[in-house]
């Protein structure tokens, strides 16, 4: 797709976050699983519900506009996946605590490039005067940094500090 205006980057970013959203789930559902610490684990879980229902509002907006929501492979999140598989999931750990401290950290590297992602579209739906989509999008963000807070929290509530010992 040829990008010509605004709105034709925008389609074309929505269309890459939601391939971003989808290449996540799956990591996210590993490391959930591998995750020692119950909270971390529920929060991981908590995590990907909110992923798929950002997903869903994305490929709401799509259809909205007469694109395909999987019209794009976003190469950035790929590397990002591939990167917290070999270091939170495949990673030689002699510490639990450990894994959870590098599941967080690869957790939260996901969930900035979502906050990216969703910063940027939100922004473009905003100066095209789509207003619903803005204020969906807005929904999306404020749920992504919401998450990124709460791992903040655990980490610094108890993983990192049994991490130390």
């Amino acid at each position: 797709m040829t990008m010509n205006t605004l709105k034709d980057l925008y389609l074309d970013q929505l269309q890459d976050l939601y391939s971003a959203c989808k290449q996540s789930m799956t990591v996210v559902t590993e490391m959930g699983r591998a995750a020692k610490s119950r909270e971390l684990s529920e929060a991981l879980i908590a995590g990907n519900k909110g992923i798929s229902e950002g997903m869903d509002k994305i490929a709401q907006l799509c259809s909205d506009h007469g694109v395909d929501p999987t019209g794009e492979h976003c190469k950035g999140m790929e590397g990002l996946v591939t990167e917290a598989r070999k270091h939170a999931i495949e990673a030689s750990y002699g510490d639990d605590d450990v894994r959870d401290a590098a599941i967080i950290t690869q957790y939260q590297r996901l969930a900035h490039y979502a906050i990216a992602g969703y910063g940027c579209v939100r922004t473009f739906a905003n100066r095209l005067e789509l207003d619903g989509d803005g204020k969906i999008l807005q929904e999306c963000l404020d749920q992504t940094q919401e998450g990124d807070v709460h791992m903040t929290a655990i980490a610094e509530g108890g993983v990192n500090q049994a991490a130390t010992m």
